[in-house]
Parts: structure tokens; sequence; C-alpha cells
């Protein structure tokens, strides 16, 4: 039992037991939130797209995906969460008790919610099964089964049944054999190669493919690796592949890059490394795996994330509505203790008992065809960015475009939401090219027609209307990177390339127009670093952009460099070099912006100590 109560932010998180304090931590603020029945949890008054009812059992069920691991690693014999959450069991599953969880239909939220039962019958039968009577383990059965009846999103939803028909196979009872193989040859398809997945048929390559696809493999392989040795050897060496690929999303300090969407999820960023642990993988060592969960979820124990009561909010670094999905109810942040999943190894395992590592040499620039994108790191490996194409499809969840068209992504300055449609303040457009007819009303790139990852750039075309074309090569680097665009238009266009969002809070931003090249270069900085643009041909005017507060999802308040450019009918070509910064000591760097030169349909792009490098247009 916890005896000493400590802040999570001092937690040094080092020992199982200071994981397991970690978890109470988190949820000993939620007791006060359960229902009279204890089915539902209420911690908010913000809705999502399904009910509040079904939002109550939402922050129900995803306690369990930490209170399961937690009672599983060691013999505890009294937990107070556990008794509610049984009593919640018995009467959320009950169709005679006012909180019963209701009847499910095709597409259901509730079927997301039910793979956290499955988790628990795996793990935990003794404690969440065997105290239930006849009537109440009829109950319970009849209400999990309703997801082998109903159709599910074609995506990573496929994994839910499955691992409720884990956790049936797993107490006794009938295993949906067919159901099961139908799903996993289904998510066969979505398979690419190096361990990457798409998230469904020509769907998004985010994060749903550690935190849930891998993962939720993760669990299958360990699972069913007697009875399903030949799959489950498969998505062993598939998460094998896979960590040497997704190792590159994380800095030196802990953090993990932002990009997608689902990011209220936090701290699930790392629980694919809790799977591989879980399922006895070693891509890495124990304590490089160790170094990498710990200081990510110490990364996030030092952000604002908590209300006053110490429930986890809605947002990313602070508490945001802005940013997120139209799926994200009060309790969706607590799927994040899927990254607790070690706590079902028992305190004598060898990770617990081994010292954490430190982040490895991952390459300072690595490209990955899979998600469309170039890693680079700057030189103390604290900074990650990932330049990015784009897709080719889309879909209608919030802010997709600014969650996977900006040109990069950052663990620095983050990337920002629009929070209105009027002008460059509201569309907050870091990272990207907006285009307006003169009306302040910008588009940016939705999706692309077409893109090409190479070994230094990326490549797309894009279409903000169907007469506008617009082509883009994105030179990837670090702490300048280039973007060159061609644009076909019909139309008279205003277009905005914007730099890096830099946070400013209440700090006073140290900022200044580079006065050469006629005002077309600017640059803001704080004491941690610095922001700029600059424009290299095409003209345009630079100027500094504050954006409303609350867009961007690492810092409050923001300012963006930008070029402002007026095109003509035609075909015009435009040229930015971006500067991004976290040391104190840029103004070095700055001065060292590269240059380029134009020969018909050339770019070639000269930087100090790089060679040179050549863009036919």
């Amino acid at each position: 039992m916890l005896t000493k109560k400590r802040s999570l932010m001092s937690n040094p998180l080092k020992t199982k037991q200071d994981v397991e304090d970690a978890f109470r931590e988190l949820c000993d603020p939620l007791k006060q939130y359960y229902s009279k029945g204890f089915a539902r949890i209420h911690l908010g008054h913000t809705s999502a797209a399904y009910s509040d009812s079904i939002a109550g059992l939402e922050g129900f069920s995803r306690i369990l995906w930490g209170l399961a691991p937690l009672l599983a690693g060691e013999d505890y014999n009294e937990n107070e969460l556990l008794e509610m959450h049984l009593e919640g069991i018995k009467n959320g599953t009950n169709p005679l008790h006012d909180e019963y969880w209701g009847e499910i239909t095709d597409y259901d939220q509730r079927i997301v919610e039910m793979a956290a039962f499955g988790l628990a019958l795996i793990l935990i039968p003794e404690k969440i099964w065997d105290p239930l009577s006849e009537e109440e383990k009829g109950n319970f059965s009849r209400w999990l089964n309703q997801v082998n009846h109903c159709k599910a999103h074609d995506c990573n939803w496929l994994f839910f049944s499955v691992i409720v028909n884990l956790g049936f196979q797993n107490v006794g009872l009938p295993y949906h054999s067919k159901k099961v193989e139908e799903n996993l040859d289904r998510i066969e398809t979505f398979y690419l190669s190096n361990g990457w997945y798409s998230d469904g048929t020509d769907g998004h390559v985010d994060y749903y493919v550690p935190f849930a696809i891998q993962f939720y493999s993760l669990i299958y392989a360990k699972v069913m690796e007697d009875k399903d040795p030949i799959r489950s050897q498969k998505y062993k060496e598939r998460a094998e592949v896979f960590a040497k690929e997704f190792i590159t999303w994380f800095s030196s300090e802990g953090s993990s890059l932002p990009y997608g969407r689902s990011l209220t999820y936090r701290f699930a960023q790392s629980s694919f490394w809790s799977a591989a642990v879980y399922a006895g993988i070693e891509p890495f060592s124990l304590g490089v795996m160790k170094g990498i969960l710990l200081r990510n979820l110490r990364w996030w124990f030092q952000q604002p994330i908590f209300n006053d009561s110490g429930v986890l909010t809605i947002g990313y670094s602070y508490p945001n509505l802005v940013m997120a999905e139209n799926y994200n109810s009060p309790g969706s942040p607590y799927w994040a203790l899927k990254s607790f999943l070690p706590l079902a190894l028992h305190k004598e395992h060898p990770f617990w008992k081994v010292e954490e590592e430190p982040l490895p040499e991952v390459g300072k620039k690595v490209v990955q065809k899979e998600p469309h994108m170039i890693i680079c790191r700057n030189e103390m490996n604290d900074h990650v960015l990932a330049f990015n194409s784009g897709h080719l499809s889309t879909n209608e969840h919030t802010h997709t475009t600014a969650k996977y068209e900006k040109f990069v992504y950052s663990t620095s300055f983050g990337f920002s939401v629009p929070r209105a449609e009027w002008g460059l303040s509201q569309g907050a457009f870091d990272s990207m090219l907006a285009l307006s007819e003169g009306d302040n009303l910008y588009r940016v790139k939705r999706h692309c027609e077409n893109y090409r990852v190479e070994d230094d750039y990326i490549y797309s075309k894009w279409k903000p209307w169907n007469d506008v074309e617009v082509e883009t090569w994105l030179v990837s680097g670090t702490p300048w990177h280039i973007r060159v665009h061609q644009i076909k238009t019909n139309r008279l266009l205003d277009t905005a390339d914007g730099g890096f969002a830099l946070g400013i809070e209440d700090k006073k931003v140290i900022s200044e127009l580079v006065t050469n090249q006629a005002d077309q270069a600017c640059i803001a900085s704080m004491t941690w670093g610095a922001s700029g643009i600059m424009s290299l041909l095409g003209g345009g005017n630079a100027e500094l952009i504050y954006p409303n507060s609350n867009t961007n999802i690492l810092h409050s308040r923001t300012v963006i460099p930008t070029i402002k450019t007026r095109i003509h009918p035609g075909t015009s070509i435009l040229v930015s070099a971006v500067f991004g910064e976290t040391e104190e000591s840029y103004y070095t760097k700055w001065e060292e912006a590269p240059i380029i030169e134009m020969d018909s349909n050339r770019i070639t792009i000269k930087a100090l100590n790089k060679k040179a490098l050549e863009i036919n247009i």
C-alpha cells in the first residue's frame, strides 16, 4: 500500500513501487466521481459524439488498462479500486439495474471499451471473474459477447473483439475462433512493411500503429504463443522491426513526436514499449526500453495536464479542448494507462532489476517510407523533427489537415490547429502553405494528389482548389530546411508560408525583422531557442503572426514567422528557408542560411558543410 503521498512530478520512477505509486496517484482522485452503482465515472461536463452515459462507461473501463496489470503483478488481497470495479461490472452488465450499460449497436463506442474487460479476464481472472456469482458471470459474458455480433469500424477496432475473445478463452467461455480469424485476416491486409500498418485500407499511419495495432498484436502473441505459434511469432518479429523505426520518434529527454489524432491519450505514446516488455521481445536491451518508457512518463508528469482535483484533462501538454477530437470525452485520456502494462510483471522480473539506459544513437536522418516521413534530429538528440508528405486519402476527423498534412512536426515546437476561419491569426498556419483569394479565408493541403519520399527531400502535389495546383519540394534538415513551391493558378492568390510556432507564454519575445532582401526574413526568439523564415525566391514580405491563444498543442501562446506573397495568374515559384533552433546560441546558425541558384527548371540548394542538392521542377 502507498504509505507516503508523493507528487507525480517528484516521483523518480525508478522502481516498480514507484510506478505502482504513480498509478495510484493517477487514479485515487477518480474515486469521488464514480456513480452510485460504481458502473460509471463522471469526470466533467463536456461531451463527445456518443452519449454522456456511454462516456461514463468509457471512464470506468479505461482504468482497467492499468488496474488489471497492477493486480496481476503482485498478490494484492485488498484493493479499493478493484472492489469498486467489481461492483460496477455487476451492475453495469445487469439488464435489470439502473446503471446497465445497455445493448450495443454496430460501430458503437462501447465496442472500444470492451477490450479493457478482455485484458482483465486475461490478466486477473481470479480477481475479476471468479468472485462473481453464476448469474453475474452470465450477465457479464452475455454483455461482452455482443462484440462478436456487431460491426466494428474497419481499422484498429477489429482488434477489440479479438482481445475480448482471448479473455473468454482464459476463463473457459466459448472462444469465437471464426470471428477472431476473420478480424485478424482483415487486419493483415493493413500491413505495409517494416512493422508499419495503415489504420484501415488507405488509412493514416500514426500512433494507432504503436498504441493500438502493435500493442494488441503483442498481447495476442504473448497469450497465444502456444496455441497459435506461427501468427504469434510473426507478430513478435514485426514488432521487433517496428521498434527500430519507432524509437526515432522519441527524444533523449523523453518527449515523443506530436503527430496525428488522439494525442489526448498522452503517455499512451510509450505503451508499445510496455507491450514489448510484457511480450518478452528485445529489439533493444531491457535497459533501453525501460529508459524510453520511464523518461516518457517523467516528461508527461512535468506537464500541466491535470486539473485542480488531480484528474487528467483533455488536451496535450495543457488542457485544451480546441485540439480535441469529437470522440474525446472527459474520461478518454485514461487510455494512457496502457503504458502501465509492465506492472503485470512480478517485481523479480529482469525489467524491474535492470538499470535504465539512455537513448541509443539512432541516426541524425532516417527515411521512413511507410508513414511518409524523414525523421531528423539535432546534435543534442533532444529535438526530433518529422518532415511529412501528407496522405493520398483524408477523413472527417477534427483538424485532419493540421494533424496529418503539415510540412514538419516537432517535439519542441509542436503544431497548431485553427481556432476559427478568419485570417492568419485564427488559422494558426505553422509549417503550412495557406492560400486565399484575397478574402482572408485561407485553404491548406487537405490531402495529396501524389507524393514521393526521397533520401533528401519529399515531393507532394496538392490542389487547394480544383483549378489550382501546388507542387512542393520539402528539403529536410535542421536547424534549416527548404520549401520550394510551384503554383499554377488562374486566380489571384495571397499566400502565407508559415514557419515553426514559437511558444512565448508570459515571457517577452525577442524578435526582429531582418532588413536584408527588402524585409524578406524575420525571426523570433526566446531564451530556449528561435523560429525564423526567409524568402529565397518569389519575393514576399516577412511578418510575425501572433495566432489566437490555445491553438498550439505544446504552447498556449505562440508566434509564427511567416512569408506573405501575392501571386498572379500563371505559374509562380516560391522558395522559403525555414529555421528552427532549440538552443540559446541560435544566432550564428541563423547567419548560416542556405542559398539557392536557379537555372531554367533546376534549383540548386547550397548549405554550410553540406553537399549541394539539385531539384528539377
